[in-house]
């Protein structure tokens, strides 16, 4: 009965709502790359946008509660596939891979740097709905529910083993693109998460040959490895991990006794397994102890490094900011560098406005740049000074146990499982 019940909800994920297709764009806008205009906003919002809107959170909510169920309850990882790839149908295709949880930390990140900015509902939802369930049952979000976690789980078919001090070290490219992210959204200069986006090329079939080949290449590159967005680019992903350590409920790989015989660590494909400890040896606890004691002393020397590169990438990185670039373009047609003129350069001098306004409006911005990079780099400095002083640390586990922060929520360990297997049986007897 349980198994109709989830099985009916699924399918109606999969279908969703017909009539959402009628309030789409059929077919999008033209997008003006060199000029300052923008499409106008209607002055009345459409109702049915609006609650479709809250009928893609309401289904966010629902899939989030079912995976949550089948991951921690059920323990069945036939059923969390059939639910992510309803996920991926509904979030990805049908809905184009927008509104997106990943997305929705720039949206928050420029409500609260810009007071004119309000933050969707609907983003505001996606944002904090999968937090606050990694809280409570770890990461289901990511294990059946994220349309970008389940395109790549969907092409798992050879997957090797990432060492883990090289895997640990790819996943700063996660952290410093969040740092960028936060950057760029909060000084408004662009959204570069979505604009990145590897997969939405997939999604809308439509996007620039480049995204499109990034896309391509992440795939090929996770047949082999699995998840490498999730793993080392995911900019959510690391938030998520930090809020999956102290969830409330995680994943156990067995009902009951480990036996140890490691089919589990052998069954993922993300490395998220970690083994029984031994016990150290006096001589290697006493270097352990040295080693600690000089990182903790390098910390802030790392921390500083890394906060004084990151400032020195202001130039390029304000570039990206439209004001920025329009004051160079002015600023090289004024003192003859360049002969011609841009439709943006045209637009400015049409408004009538003083170039030196615009200078120093662009340096009011570059000076934000300035900071961030600094700040950017100290992020990046901090965490890489943390993974070190972790990996000098040396935690005690008596069984194999699914690792609270690198776990996806998967399920595929429950079957590869001895003691989970004889669980199922007995409970197969009981029901015949």
């Amino acid at each position: 009965m349980g198994r109709r019940v989830v099985l009916t909800a699924v399918a109606a994920l999969c279908l969703g709502l017909s009539g959402r297709a009628y309030s789409l764009e059929r077919f999008p806008p033209p997008e003006f790359t060199e000029t300052q205009h923008q499409i106008p906003s209607p002055t009345t919002p459409d109702p049915r946008r609006d609650l479709y809107e809250y009928v893609d959170a309401a289904v966010l909510l629902a899939a989030l509660a079912i995976a949550s169920y089948l991951v921690l309850r059920k323990r069945n990882r036939r059923l969390v596939f059939v639910l992510m790839i309803a996920c991926l149908v509904y979030f990805g295709f049908y809905r184009q891979g927008c509104v997106c949880s990943i997305g929705a930390i720039q949206n928050a990140t420029l409500t609260f740097f810009d007071s004119q900015y309000a933050m969707p509902i609907t983003a505001t939802i996606f944002l904090l709905a999968p937090l606050l369930f990694t809280l409570f049952f770890g990461r289901t979000f990511c294990g059946a529910v994220c349309p970008l976690g389940a395109i790549q789980d969907a092409v798992v078919l050879w997957p090797v083993r990432v060492p883990r001090p090289l895997e640990s070290s790819l996943r700063l490219l996660a952290y410093a693109y969040l740092g960028a992210a936060v950057l760029f959204a909060a000084t408004g200069s662009a959204f570069i998460i979505c604009r990145y986006d590897p997969f939405v090329s997939f999604f809308r079939l439509t996007g620039s040959i480049n995204m499109l080949v990034l896309g391509v290449s992440l795939l090929v590159i996770g047949m082999f490895v699995g998840r490498p967005y999730c793993r080392f680019l995911c900019p959510y992903g690391v938030i998520l991990r930090q809020f999956s350590r102290v969830s409330r409920r995680r994943v156990t790989i067995t009902p009951d006794q480990c036996i140890q015989c490691r089919l589990c660590e052998d069954a993922c494909p993300f490395g998220a397994i970690r083994e029984p400890t031994a016990p150290w040896p006096d001589e290697e606890y006493r270097a352990g102890k040295k080693r600690l004691a000089l990182l903790l002393l390098a910390a802030p020397l790392i921390v500083a490094a890394a906060a004084w590169i990151g400032s020195l990438l202001w130039p390029q990185a304000s570039r990206v900011h439209p004001t920025v670039r329009l004051a160079e373009r002015v600023y090289q047609e004024d003192q003859g560098q360049v002969t011609d003129t841009t439709d943006a350069s045209d637009a400015f001098r049409a408004t009538g406005r003083p170039a030196d306004e615009l200078y120093g409006e662009a340096k009011m911005i570059q000076a934000q740049f300035v900071l961030g990079g600094w700040l950017l780099g100290g992020f990046v400095g901090l965490v890489a000074a943390a993974k070190l002083l972790a990996a000098s640390i040396r935690r005690k586990r008596t069984d194999y146990e699914a690792d609270r922060a690198g776990c996806f929520a998967c399920a595929r360990c429950y079957k590869y499982c001895p003691r989970q297997r004889i669980q199922d049986d007995r409970k197969a007897t009981v029901t015949a």
